[in-house]
């Protein structure tokens, strides 16, 4: 079955449009799936014990709780620690704003009432604009309510019909591809662990990068710092910014400068620009058989299509692609520009 590399495009073209407009239902559908391929086989190895299906699904699910529910406690314990840290940043806080209404007013010849009435039209005017950021939080915070009830609802009947379900694509691919359904499922399994190792290699070494920057600096429990902000940054976004308030806050209480916490943000800020750019690429990409380019593609674009989660999701979308590429004849360019082979696979011959 040979497919014209136009055709193709149109497919990809197609599906990226897709993708784009049911992103609501297809991103935690998606992290439902990766999350059965993560739990399938923990919980085959229970049913062949005599388990029963819905009680192994389960406790596969529960399982998985404990180690989100320790990134809860440490999201949670590293806002604790910033709250009791609270009073002495607040006082310093006093005295730096006195310090430079003093500056201001000296400088550009100020009146301190000129200055109070500019302060209170500046609130005046940031009220509609905090309520309507406040509306935008609980609408956002509603969405994530949902979307964490929804995954794991997924997650759990795509593993008791996942029976049912793979037979389904058996019978709608065309006949000659029905044996490679399975096969390729299997690889794709494989391919998710490998990720998932990929991932935790990648915590691993930006936890050591964040340690060794804080020690250097002098920090306080550089080492734990330095491993939360690592294991925070599963949190696109958000997470790296709650992860670096406790050592800025600590830093300058200690210190009493400002040199020390601008000195915390440029440490998170490289790492996390070699992270991004050359620690997360090397690390998962070659573990799913991608090339360094097509896995930071993947990245940018999974951020425009999905925003934070699908920067996490589309590399194994594009390792599953390339393997249901490797089975497709005339499909021999798109499984070298995704993957690491050096040697470009040769097409192969139409018997004569």
């Amino acid at each position: 079955m040979k497919y014209p590399l136009h055709r193709i495009l149109t497919y990809l073209l197609a599906g990226g449009l897709l993708l784009y407009l049911g992103r609501p239902l297809l991103v935690p559908l998606s992290f439902g799936l990766f999350i059965s391929l993560l739990l399938y086989p923990l919980c085959e190895w229970m049913e062949r014990r005599g388990l029963g299906r819905t009680a192994a699904i389960a406790l596969g699910l529960f399982s998985l709780l404990i180690p989100l529910t320790l990134l809860g406690y440490l999201l949670v314990s590293q806002l604790l620690s910033l709250g009791s840290l609270w009073p002495d940043m607040k006082e310093k806080l006093v005295v730096a704003a006195t310090d430079l209404g003093e500056y201001v007013d000296q400088s550009l010849q100020i009146s301190r009432s000129q200055r109070q009435q500019w302060i209170r039209q500046g609130v005046e005017s940031s009220a509609g604009d905090f309520f309507r950021f406040l509306q935008s939080t609980l609408s956002a915070s509603v969405s994530s309510l949902v979307f964490l009830i929804l995954v794991p609802i997924y997650s759990f009947l795509i593993l008791l019909y996942r029976g049912r379900l793979v037979r389904a694509v058996e019978m709608l691919v065309a006949a000659d591809w029905r044996p490679k359904v399975r096969p390729i499922l299997r690889l794709s399994i494989r391919s998710f662990f490998e990720f998932i190792k990929g991932m935790l290699l990648v915590y691993l070494i930006v936890g050591l990068l964040n340690s060794i920057g804080l020690l250097l600096l002098g920090i306080p429990h550089a080492l734990l710092f330095g491993f939360i902000a690592s294991i925070l940054t599963f949190i696109p976004y958000v997470g790296i910014m709650i992860a670096a308030l406790p050592p800025i806050a600590v830093s300058w209480i200690t210190y009493n400068s400002i040199a020390y916490p601008l000195g915390v943000v440029a440490i998170y800020a490289v790492v996390q620009y070699f992270e991004a750019n050359l620690i997360f690429p090397w690390a998962v990409g070659r573990r799913v058989n991608l090339n360094t380019l097509s896995t930071i593609v993947s990245i940018v674009l999974g951020g425009i299509v999905w925003g934070g989660a699908g920067m996490i999701l589309f590399i194994p979308f594009v390792a599953i692609a390339k393997l249901i590429a490797e089975q497709v004849e005339g499909a021999e360019a798109l499984v070298l520009l995704l993957g690491d082979d050096e040697e470009a696979p040769l097409p192969k011959q139409q018997p004569e």
